[in-house]
C-alpha cells in the first residue's frame, strides 16, 4: 500500500520483511532494515494508477526465512541458486546498467533460473523529472545501487505453494508477417520478414506499424513482449532483447487497456498475490493514471521479471 516517509520509517523500525518502491530521494534517507528497494513514482494502488514523489509503496511479507543480498553484473547469475527451495525471490535492478543488460541477455542460462520462483523488476524515475537515477537498495547493508542488482530471497513454509504469474494483454497478430532476427541483443537493423531480409526500421515506416504495440515472441507457445524503445536511423532500439531462433508477430491492437486488464485479472481473483508489478508502457498507453485494476497493486515499472525479462506485462507473485 501507498504510505508516507514517516509511517514507512516506522514499518523498517518495527523489524518487518519489506519491499519498497519510491523515488530515489525518499528510498536513500530511509533507515536501515529488513528490506529491499527501487525508484519509481508510478504505483498502481487499490483507489487507481498514481504518479507520486512523497509517497512510497510498502509490501511487508508475513514470512520468518529471508536473506538480503545484492549482485553485480558478474554474480547475478546466481541468483536463482542462492533462492529458497520453497520460496520466492524479488529482484530489482536499476534501469540501463550493466546488471540489467546482462540480466536481460543470459538469464535464460542462468542455472536453476526456470526451477526457482523469481520475480521483480527494473527500477526506473519519472520520465519527465530531470536529475535523476534509477536505484536498487539493500535495507540491510544500508546501500543503494547504480549498477548493482538488490533481492529478497523470502522462504515459505512447507505447506505453502508460490506461483510466479505473467498476466500479458497482448497476443500476435495473426495478420502481422513473421519476424525473425540473425542478431540477438537490444537493438536491430536487419531482420527476416516472412524470410525476406529487410531493414526493419524501414519497414516499421512504410507500414505505419504501431510502435505502442510490442513485438510478441512465441517461446513454446507462450508469447513473450519485446517493447519498441524508438525507430530512427535506420536502428530499432528495444526494451528488451530479441534472439534467434524465436519466431515474432506485431503485437493485435488493444482498444482498451483498462477494460482488457481487468478482464484478465477477474480469472486471477481467486490468487492470493503477495507481490506485483505493472510495466510502465501499460501505465502510459493505456492512460492508468486514475484509473482501477482489480487486486492487483505495486509499483510501475520499466520492466518486470518472471525468471526473465518481460516487458508490458503484470508479474506477481502468489503464495497459496
Amino acid at each position: 500500500m501507498l504510505m508516507s516517509f514517516d509511517e514507512t520509517s516506522r514499518r523498517i523500525g518495527g523489524g518487518g520483511i519489506l519491499h519498497i518502491a519510491g523515488t530515489e530521494a525518499l528510498l536513500r534517507k530511509l533507515p536501515k532494515g529488513n528490506w529491499v528497494g527501487g525508484s519509481t513514482e508510478y504505483f498502481m494502488a487499490k483507489e487507481g494508477g498514481k504518479v507520486s514523489g512523497e509517497l512510497l509503496f510498502v509490501t511487508e511479507f508475513p514470512y520468518k526465512d529471508f536473506a538480503v543480498k545484492s549482485y553485480c553484473a558478474d554474480t547475478v547469475k546466481n541468483v536463482a541458486e542462492d533462492a529458497y527451495e520453497n520460496g520466492f525471490s524479488i529482484v530489482i535492478v536499476p534501469f540501463d546498467s550493466a546488471v540489467h543488460k546482462f540480466y536481460a541477455e543470459k538469464a535464460p542460462e542462468f542455472k536453476d533460473i526456470f526451477m526457482k520462483n523469481v520475480a521483480g523488476w527494473i527500477a526506473g524515475l519519472n520520465l519527465g523529472v530531470v536529475g535523476q537515477t534509477p536505484i536498487a537498495v539493500n535495507g540491510q547493508a544500508g546501500e543503494a545501487y547504480t549498477d548493482r542488482a538488490a533481492v529478497l530471497h523470502i522462504g515459505v513454509p512447507e505447506d505453502k505453494a508460490v506461483t510466479i504469474g505473467v498476466i500479458n494483454i497482448f497476443a500476435q497478430d495473426e495478420k502481422s508477417p513473421v519476424i525473425e532476427f540473425t542478431e540477438e541483443g537490444f537493438s536491430a537493423t536487419k531482420c527476416l520478414i516472412d524470410g525476406v531480409e529487410k531493414n526493419l526500421a524501414n519497414y516499421i515506416a512504410e507500414k505505419g506499424i504501431d510502435t505502442k504495440l510490442p513485438l510478441v515472441g512465441d517461446y513454446s507457445g507462450n508469447g513473450v513482449n519485446i517493447s519498441f524503445k524508438s525507430v530512427g536511423s535506420g536502428v530499432v532500439n528495444f526494451y528488451a532483447p530479441v534472439f534467434r531462433g524465436i519466431k515474432y508477430k506485431i503485437a493485435k491492437p488493444v482498444p482498451n487497456y483498462e477494460k482488457e486488464f481487468n478482464a484478465r485479472l477477474h480469472d486471477h481473483s481467486d490468487a492470493n498475490e503477495v507481490f506485483a508489478c505493472n510495466c510502465i508502457l501499460n501505465f502510459l498507453y493505456g492512460e492508468l493514471e486514475g484509473k482501477q485494476l482489480e487486486n492487483f497493486a505495486g509499483p510501475i515499472t520499466f520492466g518486470e521479471i518472471a525468471c526473465q525479462l518481460v516487458n508490458q506485462t503484470l508479474v506477481y507473485v502468489s503464495v497459496e
